[in-house]
């Protein structure tokens, strides 16, 4: 599975690693992504988001319904 943002397709950053006696070695910078249930087009489809996207409030987050804890116990 790959690591993009669903929303804006941020991926991993790659670079270098840089020692005081300035060898490299090649390293990825992952982006911050969160599992989230979201509304798109009137339906509730899983995402895989940025944490970017979910403070600029790009997403619209799905309520969860029917049955949690205060269900479960009455």
């Amino acid at each position: 599975m790959a690591r993009r943002c669903d929303i804006c397709g941020k991926g991993p950053l790659v670079g270098n690693n840089v020692s005081h006696a300035n060898n490299k070695t090649k390293t990825r910078s992952l982006p911050n992504l969160r599992a989230v249930r979201a509304v798109v087009g009137g339906s509730v489809t899983h995402l895989r988001v940025c944490t970017r996207c979910l403070k600029a409030g790009r997403v619209v987050k799905a309520a969860h319904g029917g049955k949690g804890r205060a269900a479960a116990r009455a």
